[in-house]
């Protein structure tokens, strides 16, 4: 599956990504606000990230920055997770990217693709350190839930507060459609 947005191009993970992959991720400002990421993150973390299979319910994706006079560059990721019961949303930005909008423009990307699989209810978790990443999920419409759940982290090597986020997505739609969970149906009626 690839995802097309405004800005960005979200793709699989190919073996290959590995170096530019770790290069983007491979800082601990990045890393020390994700759960499954360790620190340092290292070659073996960035191929095994690389190579992982899809889940046709629960896609990963790395975000590119198409440009016209080089190929895409990998700026982060996002995609779905199984999280126990619950279906997951996460993403991840390069640093020398944040703050331009790409992490809302990929995240609700995703949703948009969630939405299409059928996925009616997500989560999101973000540390409580992590302020923009709240704002983030505030933007493409997730909305606290009061939970914050214990969690750990590998690159903190220990368990830290996580405030938990939740959406409704209504029913399917398709990619096209107007974002709202459903399409719009006009009745005609012969004369």
């Amino acid at each position: 599956m690839f995802i097309r947005s405004e800005r960005l191009f979200l793709r699989p993970g190919w073996p290959e990504d590995w170096e530019e992959l770790l290069a983007q991720i491979g800082d601990e400002r990045v890393v020390k606000n994700l759960a499954r990421a360790p620190w340092p993150y290292t070659p073996a973390d960035a191929r095994r990230f690389a190579s992982q299979p899809q889940d046709s319910r629960c896609p990963h994706f790395l975000i590119t920055l198409p440009t016209s006079a080089e190929p895409a560059r990998i700026i982060g990721s996002a995609g779905l997770a199984h999280d126990g019961n619950e279906v997951q949303l996460g993403y991840w930005i390069a640093r020398d990217h944040w703050g331009k909008g790409f992490a809302t423009e990929a995240a609700r990307a995703v949703l948009r693709l969630a939405r299409t699989l059928g996925h009616r209810h997500l989560v999101a978790k973000h540390f409580a350190h992590n302020d923009a990443s709240g704002r983030v999920l505030r933007k493409i419409g997730f909305r606290p839930t009061g939970e914050v759940r214990p969690s750990y982290s590998l690159a903190l090597g220990e368990v830290s507060p996580a405030i938990v986020h939740a959406i409704d997505l209504g029913r399917p739609s398709d990619c096209d459609g107007d974002g709202s969970g459903g399409a719009s149906v006009t009745a005609i009626r012969a004369a």
